[in-house]
């Protein structure tokens, strides 16, 4: 059994890293060859599929010395070709081994893509159960849907393409909001400073719209009647697109 795991231990090793490590001694080559063609053509649809604004940008050679160094360096922690594409992500927010010539806003753009399939098959559901959907949102505690998620950006990765690539983060990040609403599609909401300061509060606090724009008011120095008059209408405006479910029940 040992002599057999160790067999396994070397072919992993040479198909994740044909330069790095040996074929093993009992394995013809022309089928290694297949093998290792297999391995890397499998992983690299899975994550080109799965990202296809970072693919379009990164030419050729660039883009499989990243899956190549992915599948030589990256240690998986799940087996699900539905879960690769986190994975690659994971690798790249990790900034170790990773290729010369990629961008500096790469990890971020694969994040950015990899939320909209994160999101679509996450198993959550926004009970309405769980909040009164025609609850009062200024004098009640607004709940974010378990299906929004606020995301913070160094770069406007919404805007990235292969026309358009910045050398340097702005000097204001993006904030957005992506959502999965009712009908199951997912969607991607841009917002500024003050409605992302919202979004934070209402997932971190359990307090009454108004307090909460009251606090931003305070903050930011913004006249607090005109923040309650937006702040109201944008939370109507969330609640209308599911991003809220509507106001905890009391």
């Amino acid at each position: 059994m040992s002599g057999f795991q160790d067999l396994q231990r070397a072919f992993a090793a040479h198909v994740r890293a044909p330069e790095a490590h040996p074929r093993p001694d009992d394995v013809p080559e022309r089928r290694m060859r297949v093998y290792n063609e297999l391995v890397f053509r499998t992983n690299e649809g899975l994550v080109g599929n799965a990202f296809p604004v970072l693919r379009s940008i990164l030419d050729t050679r660039r883009w499989e010395d990243l899956v190549r160094a992915f599948l030589r360096y990256h240690a998986s922690g799940t087996p699900l070709f539905q879960e690769v594409a986190g994975e690659l992500v994971a690798f790249l927010e990790a900034g170790e081994h990773l290729p010369d010539g990629l961008p500096p806003f790469a990890a971020e753009l694969a994040h950015y893509e990899w939320v909209e399939l994160a999101l679509a098959v996450d198993p959550a559901e926004a009970d309405p159960g769980h909040a009164d959907p025609n609850g009062d949102l200024l004098a009640g505690v607004p709940v974010l849907s378990p299906l929004a998620w606020p995301l913070a950006y160094r770069f406007p990765v919404h805007r990235i393409a292969p026309e358009s690539q910045p050398d340097a983060p702005p000097g204001q990040p993006t904030w957005l909001v992506v959502h999965r609403n009712r009908h199951d599609a997912v969607r991607f909401t841009e917002l500024n400073a003050l409605s992302a300061r919202l979004i934070a509060l209402i997932a971190a606090e359990p307090a009454a719209g108004g307090t909460l724009l009251d606090r931003i008011a305070a903050e930011s120095g913004a006249d607090p009647a005109a923040l309650r008059a937006e702040g109201a209408r944008q939370m109507q405006n969330w609640r209308e697109s599911d991003i809220l479910i509507g106001t905890r029940h009391t």
